[in-house]
């Protein structure tokens, strides 16, 4: 029993220092801090083939051995050729320069005078050069000396800039991120070009070494927030850090509710609105998805197009995705609660035509919506799951020949059919997947309460979702804000309306940003 009690534990409360597993004891990690050994780097990473070791000597004031480690696939080979060993083996034979080398002088004379390259710097410790031959860099090793070069020679094959598919918009720019660490930092960097946007780098996970990016501009973002990610971000001890799910389950702060308190996107320009806002992003190397804090729950229900826009286009936009949330939400409960324990409100005429509907169903209507929710979500999720030209053609049609098969074989009425297809088309104005996926949960609680309890089972159910929603922060922030705690300025301006850009002359007030001026202009 105590054993069952100690497992339940375990799976459901966080311990303060987010660790999945327990890491393993490597034979080499006690010597990573130690001087750098050129034979004991070979030795570490000889047994694998795409590790490249190129020896050769040169010829100075001594005869040095030199050797040359690379990953193959992961190096860009003619940089290697044209900036390293053709200048070191061939172009400089001879050179005044090269007599003057010593196993002393070496690493100076290389750097200063002998190599061209942007990135070149000194190395000492084993932990250093693996880590460098590991993530794509060259380094080359002197003799016997216990320090090397490293040479910034990364070039593997990447998917390169193009327009993401889950934000498409119709005005605005096409450019998404990419799995590619420094293209993504690049694509920030052409929409902010100011010094005081903060790049932090960082390293995550002990077999996978993810390297990760904390951005921020330092006069907007409160730095107690800033103080706080790196906090949570330095609790976590795991293995494997291959993409950005990990950290987000890691770091949030009520990890047992349905809605998501971490903010995600593949545009730049989104970052970057989101950074000029107060907040904080975090790029993952390997995966096009960047996560920003704070979230809150009007963010999920904006898009970055409603800026491109004329602000009356953008607050009709807004109004419908406000308008699809709670269709999606409450659409079939409504219908559940009207037609089981409120049919007195219902006109005669309609009364009468849902009844001849319902002749010949053999289920209450809760059964029936449970039914059909289901069977949706499992449309849903095969549609997402199929190659593209197959996922399309069995929404459409799968949702088409069940509906009319199952209407015709009176195991639902039309009416339900017709209610779950207007949910299933509200959930997709939601513009944020994670947003629809809370959706997707909660309306099945909803449907419950509406069927046994009818309108007083919504209005409960209502009471405790706005009940857990004030309870929720995100990183310190309200999660209803500025809805709860009100903020009239930040609801007037940009929450369920979008003022004018003229009109936009302070920052949003979610965050109390050290800068609240956001240089708008007045009219005209």
């Amino acid at each position: 029993m105590r054993s069952w009690m100690n497992m339940i534990k375990d799976l459901t409360i966080r311990p303060k220092v987010k660790q999945i597993r327990k890491s393993p004891q490597y034979s080499f990690e006690e010597d990573l801090n130690k001087p750098l050994s050129r034979q004991m780097v070979k030795e570490i990473l000889s047994t694998s083939t795409d590790v490249v070791f190129r020896e050769f000597f040169l010829q100075g004031k001594e005869r040095i051995s030199c050797m040359l480690a690379a990953i193959d696939g992961m190096v860009d080979k003619n940089q290697l050729d044209q900036f390293i060993l053709k200048p070191l083996m061939v172009d400089l034979a001879g050179h005044p320069e090269m007599a003057q080398l010593t196993i002393a002088n070496v690493l100076d004379k290389t750097i200063q005078s002998i190599l061209p390259g942007l990135e070149l710097k000194k190395i000492s410790k084993m932990g250093e050069a693996l880590d460098a031959i590991l993530s794509g860099d060259a380094v080359i090793f002197f003799g016997e000396s216990i320090e090397a070069l490293v040479f910034g020679a990364r070039g593997w094959a990447n998917r390169g800039v193009a327009e993401p598919i889950t934000e498409s918009i119709v005005k605005g720019p096409r450019e998404g991120f990419s799995e590619t660490l420094r293209i993504n930092t690049s694509l920030l960097r052409r929409k902010i070009k100011h010094p005081s946007l903060r790049m932090i780098s960082l390293k995550l996970g002990n077999l996978t070494n993810t390297d990760i990016v904390v951005t921020y501009i330092e006069k907007v973002a409160r730095p107690d927030i800033v103080a706080e990610v790196f906090r949570r971000l330095g609790t976590i001890k795991m293995d494997s850090m291959l993409g950005n799910g990990y950290i987000e389950e890691m770091i949030e702060d009520n990890p047992y509710s349905p809605f998501p308190q971490i903010a995600f996107t593949e545009r730049p320009d989104v970052l970057a609105g989101k950074l000029l806002e107060g907040k904080v992003g975090i790029i993952v190397d390997g995966t096009p998805i960047v996560l920003s804090v704070p979230a809150t729950l009007t963010q999920f229900l904006n898009v970055n197009e409603d800026y491109y826009q004329r602000a009356m286009v953008a607050i009709l936009g807004r109004f419908i995705r406000y308008l699809g949330f709670f269709l999606a939400l409450l659409a079939p409960s409504i219908y559940i609660a009207v037609t089981t324990v409120h049919q007195e409100i219902i006109p005669t005429d309609l009364l009468m035509s849902i009844s001849a509907g319902q002749q010949g169903v053999p289920f209450p209507a809760l059964l029936e919506a449970l039914i059909m929710t289901i069977v949706l979500e499992i449309l849903q999720e095969a549609g997402l799951r199929l190659p593209k030209p197959i996922g399309s053609t069995i929404g459409i049609v799968g949702a088409l020949v069940i509906g009319d098969a199952a209407v015709k074989a009176s195991l639902v009425s039309p009416l339900m059919v017709i209610v779950i297809g207007l949910t299933a088309i509200a959930s997709y104005a939601i513009p944020t997947f994670d947003l629809g996926l809370a959706v997707r949960i909660i309306r099945f609680p909803f449907m419950l309460l509406a069927g046994s309890l009818g309108f007083f089972g919504i209005s409960v159910g209502l009471y405790m979702l706005t009940i857990h929603l004030l309870t929720l922060r995100s990183f310190g922030v309200p999660y209803l804000s500025p809805i709860a705690p009100l903020r009239i300025r930040a609801l007037l301006q940009d929450t369920f309306v979008r003022a004018p850009w003229w009109a936009l002359k302070r920052r949003p007030q979610l965050l109390d940003v050290e800068e609240p001026q956001s240089g708008g202009k007045g009219k005209g």
